[in-house]
């Protein structure tokens, strides 16, 4: 069973980025000529140290992380839901809202959920991240450890190709024309890849320093790949 004192803190940051991002991500942002969600500026962070954790700690490690994610998203979005729900204080306001039913609209217009978002999100974030360990790890057994860069930017191609696939159609499909959802989901996946790519220099040194400070460098040779199982290898 492989171990490192800085798995919480790389754990960490991989929830952080996930749930930061789930929440900024109401924002449509106009980047140039292009527009995404603003989310697209921490999300890719989530791969990158999704990257880190199989590379260095294996996949085993990195599916109690995904899953970790995944419940601390729910319950972000549950603690929101559930603020959302409670009535507004006579005299609560906030900034220029200056009655307790125009404060609560704001709240629920940048904080609210709609049931249809939050499954793609979740759908997306499962399916995505689990192929993007996947991949990475099984194509660090082929590459025999070598050329970390083209585990982590294939990895990286088709699992957020996946992710803006999913979630662009789950949430979308009937609101937004056909024709206008694959140049979405294109536009997205471009985005984030190109940005993991032009990160690859900071994940090969934060993986060396990792691997040489923790004394690990996991091979998952004969691991249980199944996103579901409870056993780290097949028996």
């Amino acid at each position: 069973m492989t171990s490192g004192r800085y798995l919480p803190a790389i754990g960490a940051g991989f929830v952080t980025c996930l749930i930061v991002s789930n929440i900024i991500a109401v924002k449509i942002g106009a980047f140039g000529p292009w527009a995404l969600p603003v989310a697209v500026i921490v999300f890719p962070v989530a791969y990158i140290f999704g990257d880190i954790l199989t590379e260095v700690y294996g996949y085993a490690r990195a599916r109690q992380v995904i899953w970790i994610g995944f419940a601390c998203n729910a319950l972000a979005v549950g603690a929101i839901a559930i603020g959302g729900w409670i009535p507004a204080a006579p005299f609560w306001t906030a900034g220029p809202f200056d009655t307790p039913q125009s404060a609560q609209q704001a709240y629920q217009a940048v904080l609210g959920f709609t049931p249809r978002l939050l499954a793609a999100s979740f759908l997306a974030y499962l399916v995505g991240e689990f192929v993007n360990a996947f991949v990475l790890a099984k194509l660090k057994l082929a590459t025999r450890g070598r050329w970390l860069w083209l585990r982590t930017i294939s990895s990286t191609l088709v699992g957020q190709l996946l992710d803006s696939a999913i979630f662009l159609t789950v949430a979308f499909v009937g609101v937004l024309p056909a024709a206008a959802l694959a140049p979405l989901v294109v536009t997205q996946w471009l985005f984030k890849s190109a940005y993991e790519a032009l990160a690859t220099p900071l994940t090969y040194l934060v993986v060396g320093a990792l691997k040489r400070a923790e004394g690990l460098d996991a091979f998952d040779a004969g691991t249980n790949f199944n996103p579901l199982a409870l056993a780290e290898r097949h028996p």
